[in-house]
């Protein structure tokens, strides 16, 4: 592979922006399938049915969101072996990826009766909901290997600057997956069982496309080149970098997931509030995932190939793209926030209390953006270690914040305490960035 100066592509705005508007694109696809789900069980005209879908999709999405370390490493790892113009590396990298995924996913079919009993202890139902969940899960399990593979195909994309083949891959599966839920609930009459039936096909289908795009990284013999696949060393830092994203990813998910339920202590009015509000965050995510993507490809092939300057530039030109995502987001929040929130609510009281907190998420984009953009950078270079180690001391002081501002103030001490997180997150990044940087070459 030529990797001379002459033929790289120029660090330029729209070289970023081909990278970050695909996925911004994708990920709008994903609440959208959610909806449908529920709509299409919503016309049997029986709660149940909504409920096991609701909880087995959760449940499901959580098993497999632990997973989804692999998209993040994979990316890092072959965005650097393409900067090096190590193309062999490239290629094992793809099977390496796709023989973990397949492992991983019949684990969690072989346990998964273990696995979903736990879950199901913990956030007990009525016996009807949680009858037709089982049935659900049972079906949605096979569809494990595909969807972990999956997470490695995505991550092996996007190194390669692909986010519109991701795009591709994400809407013509949520499609298969729209339209056979409802073919075989409202048509066939399958009832639970059809949703989740819909749902294994669209993930294996959307395997098939995936593995279609990335047929590049078939064309030679590197990608079955087992020794180079199994080799040692590569697969010790393969761990080592999916670990080190694995355990900031439950820290970050802990965090959320014990803000929501630190805000049920305040009654349902807030709790609803809060639910109403978290969509913001949502939205923000969707926005800030497009440039913490391209800061992971560009920061990745910069590193494997040593460029220190280019390495630079890369992280000027994803802070400055984040400002200008956090700011639009911003500005449409002061000006629709209001609306957003009587479209997701009817409820007086809770429309009122969402409103008392709207300040906070009108600000929740710029204190996130060096969080976002700084991840990015440090996962495209395979700085984990020190990522999940910054992790745990940002989850830390959000813990002294929320002992000392929550009494204090109560829930607008609880979102100050949220606030801090997201600042530390981004600081402490900042902060170790130029230590990390003086060691490429």
């Amino acid at each position: 592979m030529d990797d001379s100066p002459a033929l790289r592509p120029a660090l330029t705005h729209v070289r970023l922006l081909k990278i970050a508007i695909p996925v911004v694109l994708s990920n709008v696809t994903v609440p959208l399938l959610g909806i449908v789900d529920t709509g299409v069980v919503g016309q049997l005209g029986d709660p149940v049915p909504i409920g096991a879908v609701g909880l087995g999709a959760i449940i499901l999405s959580s098993v497999f969101w632990i997973f989804g370390f692999l998209r993040m490493g994979t990316t890092g790892l072959a965005a650097q072996a393409i900067g090096a113009g190590d193309g062999a590396e490239v290629a094992a990298i793809l099977t390496r990826v796709l023989l973990f995924g397949a492992g991983a996913g019949a684990l969690l079919i072989l346990l998964h009766p273990l696995i979903f009993w736990g879950v199901l202890a913990l956030a007990p139902a009525s016996d009807g909901v949680e009858a037709l969940a089982r049935d659900y899960l049972t079906i949605r399990i096979l569809a494990a290997p595909a969807a972990i593979a999956g997470f490695g195909i995505i991550g092996w994309l996007v190194a390669a600057e692909r986010t519109g083949a991701v795009l591709v891959m994400q809407v013509v599966q949520n499609g298969i997956n729209i339209g056979l839920s409802a073919l075989f609930v409202l048509v066939f009459g399958w009832g639970v069982a059809g949703v989740a039936w819909g749902s294994v096909i669209a993930e294996v289908s959307g395997l098939a496309l995936g593995l279609w795009l990335c047929r590049a990284g078939f064309l030679g013999t590197a990608w079955r080149d087992w020794p180079r696949v199994g080799d040692i060393a590569r697969l010790r830092r393969m761990v080592a970098v999916n670990a080190d994203i694995l355990i900031r990813s439950v820290l970050l998910l802990a965090a959320l997931m014990s803000f929501l339920f630190l805000s049920a202590r305040f009654g349902d009015v807030p709790l609803a509030a809060t639910q109403v509000l978290i969509q913001f965050v949502y939205l923000t995510s969707y926005a800030m995932d497009g440039v913490a993507f391209a800061a992971e490809t560009l920061v990745g092939q910069a590193v494997g190939r040593g460029d220190r300057g280019a390495l630079g530039r890369t992280v000027r030109l994803a802070a400055g793209w984040g400002g200008a995502f956090a700011l639009t987001m911003v500005a449409a929040f002061v000006l629709a926030g209001p609306a957003f929130i009587d479209l997701l609510t009817t409820a007086p009281e809770v429309r009122a209390q969402a409103r008392v907190h709207l300040p906070w998420l009108i600000a929740f984009p710029l204190l996130a953006t060096a969080a976002f953009v700084m991840d990015g950078v440090f996962i495209g270079a395979t700085w984990t270690r020190a990522m999940r180690n910054l992790m745990i001391v940002s989850f830390m002081g959000y813990g002294a914040a929320v002992l000392v501002l929550v009494p204090a103030f109560g829930l607008q001490g609880l979102w100050a305490a949220l606030s801090v997180f997201l600042v530390l997150r981004g600081a402490t990044l900042i902060w170790r960035y130029p230590t990390e940087a003086q060691r490429i070459i």
